[in-house]
């Protein structure tokens, strides 16, 4: 920690992308107001964190306790009681002026650890549902931050606690917000961007394709699709689009997904807490097809929030029809002003400001607390 920094922050996410997104626009912000920014999260930060702005990196033991899976109750335990253990041993080194949770089982050991330690800790909840981390430790945070309006299954003792905040966007997020929407004439190209992650890539490589083989030649012929696909899907998603004559860009990773975001006319993809902050402050119409058999339905919820708002469409997985997609599709080729009022709905949705409130909020209940101590 530097001379004049404001103090210490240490940011807990579990290490995936809809965690660690919004900890790392958070901590873009934090840094930008002169605080020092630590992570804690596990093994798998060195996938999503090389671009996290944060001056120490901790990788915490943690493990998903599995509650159909008793036999694996032990091991599970073992590993979140190291992950306190080292936890609290670099609290003790660095002392954090306060600890904010993201979600995910290793945030769990930082957050019990500065709670047992009485250093300030905070909750940010992505989704419109809670999840299983976040509320385990609801109870006993200063502060629950919310990206939606509502929390579906917050205990109704814990709404003092909540503020309404955002989902925190990147910097490179907020780059590409902005730009104006204007859906294609017939005689322009609708440019549709599909992707899903590591868990909706494979659907999406199986379905496009028999969507796209459904549609008019008249609609194929002003499509430009660019779509994430896993890698052993490329060849053959590739052949298809070629014999289709569609202009088409397949890549099984998009480093500037936000730009991708920003210049399509309509997205499809999965209902993840970030793709639907994304969506929002860039202002990009979706048809939204949430994970199937999600723990507690929250991309579905996450999708009926955005759909409601007029910003999309969701479509189940398990009922998809490809006949009637691609009709779908033909059907809204056509009509600009949906496209348009779904697009001005969903920057309606958007918080470009999430970070700065969360960053508010993160300060004000520091010096809550200081003023309780003094």
């Amino acid at each position: 920690m530097t001379e004049h920094s404001k103090g210490l922050i240490v940011l807990a996410a579990g290490g995936t992308g809809g965690h660690l997104f919004p900890a790392q626009a958070l901590g873009e912000e934090l840094v930008r107001r002169g605080f020092v920014v630590h992570l804690m999260s596990d093994e798998r930060v060195r996938d999503y964190g090389s671009k996290f702005p944060a001056a120490d990196t901790h990788v915490i033991p943690s493990s998903t306790i599995l509650i159909r899976k008793p036999w694996t109750w032990p091991g599970s335990l073992f590993r979140l009681w190291s992950g306190y253990k080292k936890a609290r041993a670099v609290f003790e080194r660095v002392k954090p002026a306060a600890v904010v949770g993201f979600g995910g089982y290793p945030s769990l050991p930082p957050l019990i650890a500065a709670q047992r330690a009485g250093v300030v800790n905070l909750i940010h909840e992505q989704n419109a549902v809670m999840g299983r981390a976040n509320r385990f430790v609801a109870k006993k945070v200063s502060k629950i931050a919310s990206s939606f309006p509502k929390i579906v299954n917050l205990d109704a003792a814990l709404s003092e606690k909540v503020v309404m905040t955002g989902n925190p966007v990147r910097d490179l997020v907020l780059k590409s917000a902005g730009r104006e929407f204007a859906a294609p004439t017939p005689r322009q190209t609708l440019k549709i961007l599909v992707f899903g992650g590591s868990q909706g890539a494979r659907f999406f490589s199986e379905m496009m394709p028999k969507v796209f083989r459904e549609l008019p030649d008249a609609i194929t012929k002003k499509l430009s699709v660019v779509q994430q696909c896993r890698p052993e899907d490329l060849e053959e998603v590739t052949a298809v689009y070629t014999k289709l004559g569609l202009k088409f860009e397949l890549q099984a990773f998009f480093a500037n997904m936000p730009k991708r975001i920003a210049d399509a006319h309509l997205v499809i993809g999965r209902a993840g807490a970030s793709t639907i902050a994304e969506l929002g402050v860039i202002g990009r119409p979706a048809v939204l097809v949430p994970l199937p058999h999600a723990l507690d339905n929250d991309q579905l919820r996450n999708a009926e929030s955005f759909s409601n708002a007029g910003a999309g469409w969701i479509m189940a997985q398990d009922t998809i029809e490809p006949g009637a997609f691609a009709a779908f599709l033909t059907r809204l080729r056509y009509q600009e002003d949906e496209l348009n009022n779904a697009a001005e709905a969903a920057r309606a949705q958007g918080h470009p400001d999430a970070a700065q409130n969360l960053a508010d909020l993160v300060e004000a209940t520091i010096q809550t607390q200081n003023r309780k101590v003094v």
